[in-house]
């Protein structure tokens, strides 16, 4: 594994703070990332999976009815306390036919561990699956339904990327906690060094449920904010197109990837391929700071 320390870089003071997921087009390029990921690689079977499941969720993306924005007044409110617009607590309905439907189209074609979760997910009560999603977004996991999960995830993200896509960039703010969505509170999966004329060579952190992404410093740890004890690592031979940031103050790390070395980069999709990095600095002592919903409970194909 190579590291190296890195020198803090402030963000320009123009530089564009939020950047709205495009719904219409993102699943169906993460799908395209996978499948190219998938070839060749030692997890190929695994990450051609997950290729269909993003084909999936676009697919359930476009059969979505139209989704209402929280009112007026609750967006209102949400900004002068400070708080994301989009509540997590109250979910549209439509993410559970999100789910069914993602479940009907990964079904026929799905690894022999997640078939059987596939299909008690089409079936499964409204109720049960409202449970199912206080499980994931409040992180308390166990063994007994971690198969479901990452489907449940896909469904919740299909909702909040349409919703977040709703929403307009004025309506959002900057949080107190930065390592947070600033559209609905949750995790950051990774974070993006972006090519672009008005965003070249800028970091943003980007979401892990809602897809959204909001500008960082470089070199700043995204958990502490301390510019300090901060350094990349990549695994040896790599292209560097993928690295992780650990922070030796609060020793935590999470992946940051590159346009720069390749346009085609996805943090999600990317993030899944490089599992032998985690396991690196995993092995060093460093605690990921953010998680990739696609992979809570995964099992093996």
């Amino acid at each position: 594994m190579q590291s190296q320390p890195i020198n803090f870089q402030p963000p320009a003071e123009d530089a564009q703070p939020f950047l709205l997921p495009v719904a219409a087009s993102l699943f169906a390029d993460r799908a395209a990332r996978f499948a190219a990921l998938a070839d060749g690689h030692s997890l190929g079977d695994w990450l051609a999976f997950l290729g269909r499941l993003s084909a999936a969720q676009q697919s359930a993306q476009k059969a979505l009815p139209a989704l209402e924005l929280p009112p007026a007044e609750a967006l209102a409110n949400a900004r002068t306390h400070g708080m994301p617009p989009l509540d997590l607590a109250r979910r549209p309905a439509a993410w559970r036919d999100a789910l069914r439907h993602i479940a009907r189209e990964l079904a026929a074609d799905a690894p022999e561990g997640a078939a059987s979760a596939l299909s008690t997910l089409q079936t499964a009560a409204d109720d049960d699956l409202e449970q199912l999603a206080e499980v994931l977004l409040d992180g308390d996991l166990d063994a007994a339904n971690a198969a479901d999960l990452p489907f449940v995830a896909a469904a919740l993200q299909v909702v909040y990327t349409q919703l977040a896509s709703q929403l307009g960039a004025s309506q959002l703010q900057k949080l107190d906690a930065h390592n947070v969505c600033p559209c609905c509170g949750s995790p950051a999966v990774a974070s993006v060094v972006r090519l672009g004329a008005a965003i070249n060579n800028l970091r943003y952190l980007h979401c892990s449920l809602c897809n959204t992404e909001w500008n960082v410093p470089r070199a700043t740890c995204t958990a502490c904010d301390t510019d300090k004890e901060v350094a990349l690592h990549e695994v040896d031979g790599s292209k560097g197109a993928v690295r992780a940031e650990t922070c030796d103050a609060c020793q935590s790390y999470l992946k940051i990837v590159y346009q720069e070395k390749d346009p085609h980069v996805d943090p999600v999709a990317d993030d899944l391929a490089t599992l032998a990095l985690d396991m690196l600095v995993d092995e060093a002592g460093y605690q990921r700071s953010g998680p990739n919903l696609l992979l809570i409970g995964a099992y093996s194909g």
